[in-house]
């Protein structure tokens, strides 16, 4: 299992509370992202989208930043 940070910066500025790492009921071989906003809903995403780089106003960014500990 991969280690996680608690948080996370969206590009557009939102933090994200880490909830867990699950498995698609309909294809294990994929990893889902669950996550919580600041309003208290959750949400979910694939890994590999929840981590991708994204071209944003002319630039390549992550989609979701962690934010270290204590930060």
């Amino acid at each position: 299992m991969e280690n996680y940070s608690r948080q996370y910066r969206h590009f557009k500025g939102g933090i994200y509370d880490f909830v867990c790492a699950a498995r698609l009921e309909s294809d294990p071989d994929v990893t889902m992202i669950v996550y919580t906003a600041a309003d208290g809903s959750y949400w979910t995403r694939p890994a590999s989208v929840f981590f991708e780089k994204i071209a944003h106003q002319g630039r390549i960014v992550q989609r979701f930043t962690p934010i270290a500990d204590g930060n």
